[in-house]
């Protein structure tokens, strides 16, 4: 576990249908238990009709436990017909990594977590090849080899799964993991299982996207963290960014230029992941960065 730095707070996050006074409900019920907001964000979608919400609350300010909080905010969570959570800074998020060969982001992730950048615990590592296993361990981190038959990938994901059950990972991150999970594992984890498209989607998904980008003699290059779904590639969008690149670029810079946005995009969108900031809604996310 890492290290806390910042005070304790109680995050409220939620979704309802629009209507006049859901902010003034929720502060009101917040200062009428002596509770201190430290943060608060806001968004109402016109399209929608629907508004989200994010609240950080100073836990030493009120005087009851989480649960407590919980049960005390059901009745307006119901009367205004809510999609709510109600977590504990306090308590980090356990984050299942998966790799292949590739080590750019499961080295940036776990050199972010070794510094406490990440406020997580990473039980495991999980791996379809056995090239990173020194680097992982060397954090402290066990290190599971779950080969794959690519005539009957059944035994692996079935495997992968019973290591995220078994780990109770809060959230699953894909840190360039080559292998397209099966739909039931999809389901399995709804906005839970994040993975870093290198590539600024929905331009140029699938295979070898900076050698697409090339052949099209395109002026940017990028990359996007998402939510994976059972549609490859077409989950709800954490975060994007793009670099600059021009016609003396061969796909092999493209590349090279590609993996440091891979893994700012990655580690930002998981850092707003763990701290509760990302509120999915339909195939679109609203982002409270």
């Amino acid at each position: 576990m890492r290290a806390q730095y910042m005070e304790r707070r109680y995050r409220l996050v939620l979704s309802c249908p629009d209507r006049v006074g859901i902010v003034s409900m929720v502060s009101n019920f917040i200062s009428s238990h002596g509770g201190s907001i430290t943060d608060a964000n806001q968004h109402s979608d016109a399209s929608t009709g629907c508004f989200f919400m994010r609240v950080e609350i100073a836990a030493s300010t009120l005087p009851f436990s989480l649960d407590e909080l919980k049960k005390a905010f059901e009745p307006i969570a119901a009367s205004f017909q809510m999609e709510w959570e109600i977590h504990d800074s306090a308590r980090p998020k356990r984050v299942v990594l998966m790799a292949s060969r590739e080590s750019h982001c499961l080295a940036d992730l776990l050199y972010r977590f070794h510094s406490n950048e990440l406020f997580c615990e990473i039980p495991c590592v999980i791996s379809n090849h056995d090239d990173l296993r020194s680097m992982v361990e060397w954090h402290g981190i066990p290190y599971h080899h779950v080969p794959v038959d690519p005539s009957n990938k059944e035994p692996h994901f079935a495997e992968v799964n019973r290591l995220i059950e078994e780990h109770e990972a809060d959230a699953v991150v894909l840190a360039r993991y080559m292998q397209i999970l099966p739909p039931d594992l999809c389901d399995r984890y709804p906005h839970r299982i994040i993975n870093i498209h290198h590539s600024f989607l929905p331009s140029f998904a699938g295979a070898k996207p900076y050698h697409q980008a090339h052949e099209r003699g395109v002026k940017l290059i990028g990359a996007t963290c998402h939510f994976v779904t059972q549609d490859l590639d077409a989950g709800p969008i954490i975060d994007q960014d793009v670099t600059r690149i021009s016609h003396r670029d061969a796909p092999e810079d493209m590349v090279r230029l590609g993996r440091d946005v891979e893994k700012t995009v990655l580690a930002r969108g998981l850092r707003w992941h763990l701290e509760d900031r990302v509120l999915v809604h339909g195939n679109k996310t609203v982002v409270f960065a």
